[in-house]
């Protein structure tokens, strides 16, 4: 049985599928051009330098979790490094002026703002993947109501996925739930402000990961 599963996963390897592998081994270090780093070592260590790009990633946690820590701290890293981000937030809740006592160069930064309608949120983030260019694009989702989520197209993630699959846009969905993620991408699943933040993380194929303090410090952000 050994002999058989390293043979079949050497072959996953030779055709570049080995991500979906469930081996509870670490993860390799990407090259830098690969990885969108977040600048927060307790996120990018064990995911080998930050979240891909070219993939479907998501944040997800209830109010007050962090999730929103980490996407400013997100976005500062790309901007200092002279990339273009961009969210779309379905339900005005994005804060520039946390933001930028965040670092987030908002002159580098594309906020599209809705009041609740996830409909035209959707078309938007659409649009925003389609035109490329950016380092990050942000689907802000935590405030939607999960029923309205759930009632978009069930193809809306892997056509999202599809369209910035192999270019230098990576991708994170915010939302209270799991959303969706694309075959690369991962899930950081926040806990709650109560005791020590604590990250849990799920990969490809379902590998979970769990990270005791994480570095951050979950506090309400920009309204969350």
């Amino acid at each position: 049985m050994a002999t058989a599963r390293a043979v079949l996963e050497s072959l996953l390897r030779d055709r570049k599928l080995d991500v979906t592998l469930t081996s509870a081994r670490p993860w390799v270090a990407e090259p830098e051009d690969h990885v969108a780093a977040t600048g927060i070592p307790g996120i990018d260590g064990p995911l080998g330098g930050g979240l891909r790009r070219g993939q479907l990633s998501e944040i997800v946690g209830p109010r007050s979790s962090g999730r929103t820590t980490i996407l400013y701290r997100l976005f500062a890293a790309a901007t200092a490094r002279g990339e273009v981000v961009a969210v779309v937030d379905s339900c005005d809740r994005f804060d520039p002026v946390s933001a930028a006592e965040a670092g987030v160069d908002l002159s580098r930064l594309l906020w599209i703002r809705e009041r609740g309608e996830a409909g035209r949120a959707l078309k938007a983030v659409n649009l925003v993947v389609q035109a490329g260019g950016f380092g990050i694009v942000a689907f802000d989702l935590a405030d939607v109501p999960p029923l309205a989520v759930r009632q978009f197209p069930y193809t809306t993630w892997m056509r999202l996925s599809r369209v910035i699959e192999g270019s230098q846009t990576a991708m994170v969905l915010l939302g209270a739930d799991r959303i969706a993620r694309s075959p690369g991408g991962v899930t950081v699943a926040l806990s709650d402000a109560r005791g020590a933040p604590r990250g849990r993380w799920a990969g490809t194929g379902d590998r979970a990961r769990f990270l005791a303090a994480l570095d951050i410090q979950p506090r309400v952000v920009g309204g969350r």
